[in-house]
């Protein structure tokens, strides 16, 4: 059986919108927020993540992110009003602790 994959959107210090996929929402904002993250990150400090999405593989993701990656950042913005999924602090804090949780 395949192991969901996640996509989230970040947004950054700046107020850019950042968006991955990951099997690991928790472990990868963590990652993302202590500078060994994607270097756009590393140049563009996290604020919040602001939501995730769960798909069913790596390749179902993969396309979405894509999709996501060519709206505009006000679009992105809407997009992550309606995510159904939001962050939970207590996944970071997990994560932290070494016990990272699926969402």
């Amino acid at each position: 059986m395949t192991k969901p994959w996640y996509l989230y959107l970040i947004e950054c210090t700046d107020g850019s919108i950042y968006t991955g996929i990951t099997v690991d929402v928790a472990a990868r904002y963590l990652a993302h927020c202590q500078g060994r993250g994607a270097r756009y990150t590393r140049a563009h400090p996290p604020r919040q993540l602001l939501g995730y999405e769960c798909h069913p593989d790596r390749s179902s993701a993969s396309r979405a992110e894509y999709r996501i990656k060519q709206l505009s950042p006000p679009a992105k913005r809407q997009y992550a009003l309606n995510l159904t999924q939001t962050f939970r602090p207590e996944l970071a804090a997990s994560s932290e602790s070494g016990e990272a949780r699926q969402p």
